[in-house]
């Protein structure tokens, strides 16, 4: 006898173990076809952060900087007038102490003008690393809620401290233009050296104090501190002239700190040229190999941003944490 086909069990296709995940939805094939049908995480993995990344973001960016600029003024009948304000009065303050009841005017030519162009570099930095400092402590909100690099927050903050850079060149163009400035194209090299140095070593600083308030709020304190040192470790209320005769030319450990670099380079390109000698003065208010020492002052700040950047990478996964 022949057996029937329909009660053979090798072609029942129930009993066919190879379309068994075909017929039983149960089965881990299925389950994990289904698991790959979302596979894109609410953000990018960590290996994908850093500065390069925030700038994939140009729009965000841009939308925070004009937010914290309009809060800055926000309910403010001068707004923007401020940004001219503030510099002016502490170039006053300081020309009024150290030029006047001190007499460092009568023995730096165009002190006003030396103040003024070291004053702009200090303040840039020093607010990029104060408003840095707090930015992201300041942004909690946005930083738990935002798919977004965190280091978007202290980038921001200097680039809202680079915008008030511009009313401060404003004041000191034409205070160099009435004091007789003669810009040349290498003192134009010099301004964008100091400025990137400044730049640079802020925002490096910014993103590792910013990290770190998060974890400790005296940071931001210590700060503000600090700021008082970098205002008086710099050649702004004195010339560099007076520094080389303390130590007898032996300021190659005073050199070392980028900013004084900074201030230099800004000095050179503007008040440089509105003296009545530009030669004489930069050969004697002026370190030799200025143009190399900038250089390796702004080397110097890419290596402390690079730097910076590996310490927020291993703190950035335990901010949102910290901030609840």
């Amino acid at each position: 006898m022949t057996a029937d086909a329909s009660t053979d069990p090798s072609t029942d296709p129930s009993t066919d173990p190879s379309t068994d995940a075909a017929v039983d939805p149960s089965t881990d094939a299925a389950v994990e076809s289904r698991r790959r049908v979302v596979h894109a995480p609410l953000r990018p993995p960590w290996s994908e952060q850093g500065l390069l990344e925030v700038f994939r973001h140009r729009y965000i960016l841009t939308l925070l900087v004009r937010r914290e600029i309009s809060a800055r003024y926000q309910g403010s009948a001068l707004g923007l007038v401020w940004s001219y304000v503030n510099p002016l009065t502490q170039f006053f303050i300081y020309y009024f102490v150290m030029g006047i009841l001190f007499g460092r005017a009568n023995r730096t030519e165009d002190f006003a003008i030396h103040v003024f162009t070291g004053l702009i570099i200090v303040h840039f930095f020093t607010e990029t690393m104060s408003a840095g400092t707090r930015s992201i402590v300041r942004n909690k909100s946005l930083v738990q809620k935002m798919a977004v690099p965190r280091e978007m927050f202290p980038v921001a903050s200097m680039l809202v401290s680079l915008f008030h850079v511009v009313p401060q060149l404003v004041i000191l163009l034409i205070a160099t233009l009435i004091a007789g400035w003669q810009p040349d194209p290498m003192g134009m090299v010099y301004a964008v050296i100091g400025l990137l140095i400044s730049m640079t070593l802020g925002t490096a600083l910014a993103l590792m104090f910013s990290a770190a308030n998060v974890f400790l709020r005296d940071v931001s304190n210590a700060v503000n501190v600090l700021s008082n040192f970098v205002r008086f470790g710099v050649p702004m209320m004195y010339p560099y002239a007076l520094v080389a005769a303390r130590f007898r030319g032996h300021t190659d450990l005073y050199l070392l700190n980028p900013m004084v670099e900074a201030v230099l380079a800004f000095q050179r390109a503007f008040w440089i040229g509105a003296t009545s000698n530009p030669a004489r003065t930069a050969a004697i208010d002026m370190p030799p190999n200025l143009f190399w020492l900038s250089m390796r002052a702004l080397l110097i700040s890419v290596v402390i941003l690079v730097f910076a950047q590996a310490t927020f990478s291993r703190l950035e996964k335990r901010i949102p944490e910290r901030l609840l």
